[in-house]
């Protein structure tokens, strides 16, 4: 009998503790496809090979330098495309800029046109060349015969070109031009130190700064380093080239360097950027990369992606869920970048430098973050921050705090401080609220809370950034009055019913604030504000109904007209927005009622796809009974929960996920519908896994509703110290594409016989167990 040696068996159980840590650490990035819903898709939308919430965001452009009309539309990389125009690097709500791209041949110095690629450095490309994964991206440049590459870190990317032979390759830094949201170039410059470093900037006039902050300007300052001696150089402005030249400025301006390069020779870009300064650029660059080669880069991204993709698991036997689960999250975690230096110095809403805080090893004690307008995002982000990252909500109130310290005022929208609202309201209060009554409390308590109470209830001197220029409006009628015509801008007129009812939500969810805090006035007064929603009920049509400042219902009302009285929707839409009191909202409707319209609401809706049907536009589902594609009614599916008939909620929910959702580059999220820096995304992950509160986590002990998850087993890892426990469970039991309906529920072996849950038994840990069928039931009771 041969007797194994104890180095054989040593050997074995090390393979086999290695080979046991490889399965439990499973590679949730193979479930993302950054892919999904490119057509007719945000500016910041695609870019792949940046980190979770990182300020460097490398992607391909293909149409980034024809800019945009109204400052928002769909623009940077579409599915549809077949060329690529370069690679920016800086993708943000209104901000963007400093692209690099690779050519050989004949230099050329503009970008080209899509439909005559020739006549600039753009390439063509083919799909199947194309990779794209959280944390990288590569493509084959077929006009150039190049291999392009793309990774990062939170502050710098990399790019690596590899080359075939020739004496004509080329990298160009293409800074002068608008790309994207940015708007119009102001200025610019670009420069090669002695050394060979390339850095510069670019400053430009974003269409929603100027119109919320005129006269203000966007920044962003790079400073790279090439692993490659260029065996020419030059500088360029627009088609102009002037070989030899180290320093261009003005609109246009880029820099080219030109090498010899043998067979599949690869050549690295590391490139750090900032909003603050070319030095803090530098500096950013040598903290964060300076020793790093791409591939560690990219292993590196790698890896955070994982871990931060990981926190919540789900299993299930339907791959395509996991892929639109983990996709949707990828896409909430991608958003709302970061905006300070590694030093903490952070752009101020006045253009200045501002510097946060630093602990005793002199790290910020916190981070700034560019953000598009939080409106909805306490459907979706905001609860799935509070559940599963709840330090980088944390970090985004403290964030959002430095706006008010500096200016006197919340920004709904920031981009580099500067106020870009967006659609005109401001919902910061409540995402703050939302914080403290969620247990994340480690930021100024009492300044947060003065913030959102002057957001509430001040008009005077109130900036246009700030939003909410109506509330004055508000407070003095109890509603806002409409105007059919308005001399002012209109965000002050035009949209009072919807307005009327977004600060009834707000109001409430500060008047929680309030009563927390023992506030007993604040409290009281912001508790009669939450009621305005009651004086544009129409008892007659049982419907909301923009009222005049006399207290007359508008004339020639249409019910599913949008933009008269409403933002982005119609009536039949924003009568469910009352979050706050859906029993109140029920009770005035009548609850039979209320069930069968809701009910006959997504019936039909269904027949279009839940929002606007297969057009690629994001407004195409605003005239429609309801639209996932939009905001203001993200929650109506879950108020069957309050309504007696919690199946309805399990039906229609579970049909969103499976159908408004899909996984293609044109069904992505609806048909090129409007994501909005990771929120649709959100949804999915969030109704995905059965929970979810339509009061965005406002009320004094939150609770979120229970739905029907589509996988058979959640896990979420809790964080401390925000939550006590270490995970928590969702079980279904017998789900199936036909048992979409919940039969029984326990906790931790208790029976629940409400479809909800509180948040503070989530963040205890624990397991909730879910019985599914394929009948119906609305009585738990039993």
């Amino acid at each position: 009998m041969n007797i194994p040696s104890l180095k054989t068996i040593l050997a074995a159980c090390l393979f086999t503790t290695v080979a046991t840590a490889a399965l439990a650490q499973q590679d949730y990035t193979q479930f993302v496809d950054p892919n999904i819903g490119t057509a007719h898709s945000r500016w910041f939308f695609y870019t792949p090979s940046a980190v979770p919430f990182g300020m460097a965001k490398p992607a391909p452009a293909t149409n980034a330098h024809y800019g945009n009309v109204h400052g928002w539309d769909a623009v940077g990389y579409d599915h549809r495309h077949e060329s690529i125009e370069g690679f920016p690097n800086l993708h943000e709500f209104q901000v963007g800029g400093i692209v690099f791209m690779a050519s050989t041949g004949t230099l050329k110095t503009i970008p080209g046109k899509l439909e005559n690629p020739e006549e600039g450095y753009r390439s063509r490309f083919d799909r199947k060349d194309e990779v794209a994964a959280p944390g990288y991206y590569s493509v084959i440049l077929k006009d150039h015969g190049i291999k392009a590459e793309l990774t990062a870190t939170k502050r710098t990317a990399l790019h690596r070109y590899t080359f075939p032979a020739g004496n004509q390759s080329h990298i160009l830094f293409d800074i002068g031009n608008k790309q994207g949201e940015s708007g119009s170039v102001k200025d610019a410059r670009v420069y090669m130190t002695p050394d060979g470093r390339i850095e510069g900037f670019v400053t430009t006039l974003p269409v929603y700064v100027q119109k919320y902050q005129p006269g203000a300007e966007v920044s962003m300052f790079f400073s790279a380093v090439v692993d490659k001696k260029p065996a020419a150089f030059g500088v360029f402005q627009g088609a102009r080239a002037n070989p030899g030249g180290t320093e261009q400025v003005g609109q246009g301006a880029g820099l080219y360097l030109t090498f010899n390069t043998k067979d599949q020779e690869s050549v690295t870009v590391k490139a750090g950027f900032s909003y603050t300064s070319i030095d803090n650029a530098r500096l950013n660059l040598q903290t964060e990369a300076r020793e790093l080669t791409f591939d560690q880069a990219r292993t590196q991204a790698h890896a955070t992606w994982n871990d931060y993709l990981g926190r919540i698991k789900v299993e299930g036997t339907v791959r395509e869920d996991k892929v639109k689960f983990y996709t949707g999250l990828f896409h909430a975690l991608l958003g709302r970048g970061l905006a300070s230096d590694v030093n903490g110095a952070y752009p101020k809403n006045d253009g200045a430098v501002g510097q946060i805080a630093l602990d005793a090893s002199g790290n910020p004690v916190h981070h700034h973050y560019n953000t598009d307008a939080v409106w909805g995002a306490f459907w979706n982000l905001t609860q799935l921050w509070a559940i599963a990252y709840p330090e980088y909500y944390s970090d985004f109130v403290k964030s959002q705090l430095l706006i008010y310290k500096d200016a006197g005022w919340l920004g709904d929208g920031i981009a580099n401080s500067r106020y870009v609202s967006g659609v005109g309201t401001n919902f910061v209060s409540l995402v703050m609220a939302s914080a403290y009554m969620a247990g994340i409390r480690d930021f100024d308590v009492n300044l947060a809370y003065q913030a959102s109470l002057k957001n509430e209830v001040e008009g005077e001197d109130r900036p246009r950034g700030a939003g909410k220029l109506d509330v004055d409006q508000f407070v003095k009628y109890g509603y806002v009055p409409h105007f059919d015509k308005g001399n002012d801008w209109e965000e002050m007129w035009k949209f009072s019913a919807s307005h009327t009812l977004e600060y009834s939500f707000s109001a409430y969810a500060v008047a929680q604030w309030a009563k927390a805090l023992g506030k007993k006035d604040d409290y009281e007064k912001l508790l009669r504000l939450s009621r305005g929603w009651e004086q544009i009920y129409d008892p007659t049509l049982k419907l909301v109904h923009p009222k005049t400042a006399e207290g007359k219902f508008i004339d020639n009302f249409k019910p599913g007209e949008p933009w008269r009285g409403f933002q982005e929707g119609n009536a039949w839409q924003y009568t469910f927005y009352v979050p706050h009191d859906p029993e109140g909202l029920i009770k005035k409707i009548g609850q039979d009622k209320f069930n069968a319209r809701l009910d006959s609401i997504f019936t039909l809706s269904q027949k279009n796809a839940f929002g606007g049907g297969t057009t690629l536009d994001a407004f195409s589902g605003l005239a429609g009974l309801y639209n996932q594609g939009n905001q203001p009614n993200l929650h109506i599916s879950w108020l069957f929960n309050y309504s007696g008939k919690p199946s309805l909620t399990q039906k229609w929910v579970r049909a969103i996920c499976n159908e408004f959702y899909g996984t293609t580059g044109i069904h992505g999220y609806g048909y090129g519908q409007d994501e909005d820096q990771g929120q649709l995304g959100a949804w999915y992950v969030i109704a995905s896994i059965g929970l979810f509160d339509v009061k965005g986590l406002t009320d004094l002990k939150p609770t979120l509703g229970i739905a029907s998850p589509v996988f058979d087993k959640i896990t979420i890892q809790l964080r401390a110290p925000y939550a006590t426990g270490k995970e928590f469970v969702i079980e279904t039991q017998n789900n199936g594409s036909g048992n979409i309906y919940v039969q029984s529920m326990s906790l931790d072996g208790r029976k629940v016989k409400k479809t909800f849950i509180a948040l503070d038994d989530i963040k205890k840990g624990g397991k909730l167990t879910l019985q599914m069928g394929n009948q119906p039931r609305n009585d738990y009771n039993r």
